[in-house]
């Protein structure tokens, strides 16, 4: 069954094929709709011919910027995303050879993974625990210990982009999300 996050069947694929574009759709997923977020590298594709690490490393800061901005921009800050992929994918190329996967079958255990992740540009310990969860609930990357590192992603649930598998749970996880977002409103306004 591949990837069923972003509502649109072609870019999902891109997903399904690329462990980069993966990377860089959870990378985009900020301030973003997620599913928004994770069309991006299909945008990318689309547009610049390539979502392989060395070609996007490589291309002209300007002119793949001016890309990702767009209408549709790849992100709602098209300018800083674009940079930020741009490290992202030198980081990929010089650390794991270009093979983004790599960042995920050479971990020791979910704990080396989880520090992998954290240290990309774009992925805090809240984002790379999810993007491990994601990895271990819907493409089977589960190194020892994951559950222990990602914490209550690893639970069964609609928490976030690691439990979209359709329609139906994108609704259940932004539910989840405004619930949370609306609890902690009124944590602080009670205060």
């Amino acid at each position: 069954m591949g990837f069923q996050i972003t509502g649109d069947p072609a870019a999902d694929k891109v997903l399904d094929d690329s462990a980069f574009a993966l990377l860089v759709g959870m990378m985009l997923d900020q301030q973003y709709p997620m599913e928004h977020a994770f069309r991006g590298p299909a945008k990318v594709l689309d547009r610049f011919g390539s979502v392989e690490p060395d070609a996007i490393a490589a291309a002209d800061p300007e002119q793949f910027a001016a890309m990702a901005s767009t209408p549709p921009a790849i992100h709602r800050f098209p300018g800083s995303m674009a940079a930020r992929l741009q490290e992202l994918a030198r980081i990929v190329e010089e650390s794991y050879g270009g093979d983004a996967s790599r960042i995920w079958t050479e971990a020791a255990d979910g704990k080396d993974l989880l520090k992998r992740v954290m240290a990309l540009p774009g992925f805090g310990k809240q984002k790379a625990q999810i993007f491990v969860a994601l990895l271990a609930k819907q493409a089977g990357v589960r190194p020892d210990g994951w559950e222990a590192v990602v914490g209550d992603y690893a639970l069964d649930g609609h928490r976030s982009v690691a439990d979209v598998v359709d329609a139906e749970s994108l609704q259940k996880v932004r539910d989840f999300k405004k619930a949370k977002k609306a609890g902690s409103a009124a944590a602080k306004t009670a205060r």
